[in-house]
């Protein structure tokens, strides 16, 4: 299975996952104790983090294909 099929796998299975209602009312639960302003900055950071990782490990795929 190449890469980008499994990265596209794992997004629709995320996305299957986040819309089932048990997911969704967890979710609505937990939110109260879990959203905070700590944990939000927490959040965003890894959020940050990752996006960032991404675009690092795009670059180099890129390059890898490419031959530069």
């Amino acid at each position: 299975m190449s890469a980008l099929r499994l990265a596209v796998t794992v997004v629709s299975v995320a996305a299957t996952i986040a819309q089932h209602p048990a997911v969704r009312a967890g979710v609505r639960a937990a939110a109260p104790h879990v959203l905070n302003p700590r944990n939000k900055e927490v959040a965003v950071k890894a959020t940050l983090s990752a996006a960032y990782n991404a675009g690092v490990l795009t670059r180099r795929l890129k390059d890898a294909v490419t031959g530069k």
